[in-house]
C-alpha cells in the first residue's frame, strides 16, 4: 500500500504545479491590505492607480521570490512542464487586465478597473490552475465572483473589493495553501 500511494502521489505531482507558495499569497494579501489603505488616501486617480500597479509589481516579485523557493525546497525545477502550463493559461488574462487598463483609464472609467483586474486575476488563475493543486482553481473562482460582484456595486467600494480580492482572498488561500500543501 505505501509503494501505490508512493506512486500516486508521484504521478499527482508529475501532473500538477504543486510549488505553489502558500505563505508568498499569504504576504502577497499583507502587502495588498497595505497599498488599499495607501490607495485610498490618494488625491487622484492616477495616484491611485499608480499605487496599485507598485503593489501588483511588488506581489509579483513576492510570488515569484516564494515559488523559488518552495521549489528548491521540493527540489522541483521552477520551469516544470506544469509550471509552464499554468504560465501560459494564466498570462493572457493578466496581458488583457493590463490592455484594459491602459483603455479604461484613458476613456476616464477607472471605476470600472477593481471589478475588471479581479474578475481577469480570478479568471487566469482558474484557467492556470487546472495544472496546479485542487485549492488554487477554486481561489481563481473566487476572485472571479469578486470581480463581478465589483462591476455592478458603486465605484466608491472599488478599493475596498480590491482589498478584499487581493489582500483577503490572498490571506486566506495562502494560509490554506500553506498549511495543507506546505510552505
Amino acid at each position: 500500500m505505501d509503494n501505490l500511494r508512493f506512486i500516486r502521489e508521484t504521478m499527482e505531482r508529475a501532473g500538477a504545479l504543486t510549488a505553489v507558495p502558500g505563505w508568498g499569497g499569504f504576504a502577497m494579501g499583507v502587502s495588498a491590505l497595505g497599498a488599499a489603505v495607501i490607495a485610498s488616501q490618494q488625491p487622484t486617480a492616477r495616484a491611485w492607480l499608480l499605487t496599485w500597479i507598485i503593489e501588483g509589481t511588488l506581489a509579483c516579485l513576492l510570488g515569484a521570490m516564494t515559488l523559488r523557493r518552495k521549489a528548491a525546497l521540493l527540489n522541483i525545477e521552477v520551469m516544470s512542464s506544469p509550471a509552464r502550463k499554468f504560465a501560459l493559461s494564466f498570462t493572457p488574462a493578466i496581458v488583457a487586465a493590463a490592455l484594459l487598463t491602459v483603455v479604461l483609464f484613458r476613456a476616464d472609467l477607472p471605476s470600472a478597473i477593481p471589478g475588471m483586474w479581479l474578475l481577469l486575476y480570478g479568471a487566469g488563475v482558474l484557467s492556470g490552475g487546472t495544472f496546479s493543486i485542487p485549492v488554487v482553481p477554486v481561489m481563481g473562482f473566487s476572485f472571479c465572483i469578486l470581480g463581478a460582484l465589483a462591476l455592478f456595486c458603486p465605484a466608491a467600494w472599488g478599493n475596498a473589493f480590491l482589498a478584499a480580492g487581493f489582500g483577503g482572498l490572498h490571506i486566506i488561500f495562502g494560509f490554506v495553501i500553506a498549511r495543507r500543501y506546505g510552505g
